[in-house]
């Protein structure tokens, strides 16, 4: 495919191109994915995530000055809301992160969660293959920060950065939202408001309560607007990044995340199969017309509509 070409020769247009493609879901995309894969597995991802409003687009926007400063090559995927009415994401790439729009070593796409509670797509984890084919040394997720479910990041990501602020008791609220099991790195940004040095103490002794071994989470004190902390969060995600090769863990996470991956494939291909089958063969509103009048149960209703396709059940 011509654009492949054209993105492995460090095209940005068919880099901008390509993912538009994977993320309306093309007819192409299965191929574009093929032919990609042998030139992905060199970047490393570092998931953001936290509770909206944390600041995590001002604090990402600080990482990529720093990662940019010590030579690397860095590509964002900033998962926002889905528009409910265009299907795109509601906050757009050119709002965000805008000295860097001239940046030729930095590409940031918006993305829309579509429907994903997770805050990560499967369109937008397809986009991170893409920009890893490219040739990105570092790819940042940004996630949409929905609380509980936001704890899908660590599916995508080798390092994962959670953002706290010290208004609102985030410190607690991410504790009951179990994110204290996912985060390799926790940030308390805004650390100039009143109660950030409590969150940083709180937040501290929940992991000494871990009493975990191996690589124990720092908790930094970041006020992102004005770039003081930031130095001291690159340095963290690179010693995490060294821990998990001296370790043989970094291969084992990405092992397990092809493993994650290739299950979510199968059964997403099962599922587009399967209705694709319904769809063209059966009327399906005699089905739903009966589960809404209570004259049928959708359990017996969904093995009929599989018997009726010849769909093992």
């Amino acid at each position: 495919m011509e654009q492949v070409e054209e993105l492995l020769q460090g095209s940005r247009r068919a880099l901008a191109r390509l993912i538009s493609l994977v993320e309306n879901n093309d007819p192409r995309k299965e191929e574009i994915m093929r032919q990609l894969f042998p030139y992905t597995g060199k970047a490393y991802l570092i998931g953001i995530t936290g509770a909206p409003g944390a600041g995590k687009s001002s604090l990402v926007d600080r990482l990529l000055t720093g990662m940019r400063r010590s030579g690397f090559t860095v590509g964002v995927i900033a998962v926002d809301p889905t528009s409910p009415f265009t299907g795109g994401a509601i906050l757009g790439d050119r709002i965000r992160m805008q000295e860097h729009a001239l940046d030729s070593g930095i590409f940031i796409r918006s993305m829309g969660t579509r429907g994903s509670l997770g805050g990560i797509s499967r369109a937008a984890r397809e986009a991170v293959q893409v920009m890893d084919a490219f040739g990105k040394d570092i790819i940042i997720i940004e996630t949409v920060g929905v609380g509980q479910s936001e704890i899908d990041i660590v599916k995508a990501a080798d390092s994962t950065v959670v953002v706290l602020t010290p208004a609102g008791g985030d410190s607690v609220q991410t504790i009951k939202a179990g994110i204290m099991e996912i985060g390799d790195i926790f940030v308390v940004n805004k650390c100039d408001l009143p109660g950030a040095e409590r969150t940083v103490a709180e937040v501290k002794l929940m992991l000494d309560l871990k009493e975990e071994p191996g690589w124990r989470p720092p908790v930094i004190p970041v006020m992102a607007l004005r770039g003081e902390g930031v130095d001291e969060l690159c340095n963290s995600l690179r010693e995490h990044r060294d821990y998990l090769q001296r370790q043989g863990l970094l291969e084992a996470r990405r092992r397990e995340r092809a493993g994650r991956e290739l299950g979510e494939l199968v059964e997403f291909l099962v599922k587009s199969r399967v209705w694709d089958s319904i769809k063209t063969q059966i009327s399906l509103d005699q089905f739903i017309e009966a589960i809404a009048l209570r004259r049928r149960d959708p359990y017996s209703a969904a093995r009929e509509l599989l018997r009726q396709i010849n769909f093992p059940h």
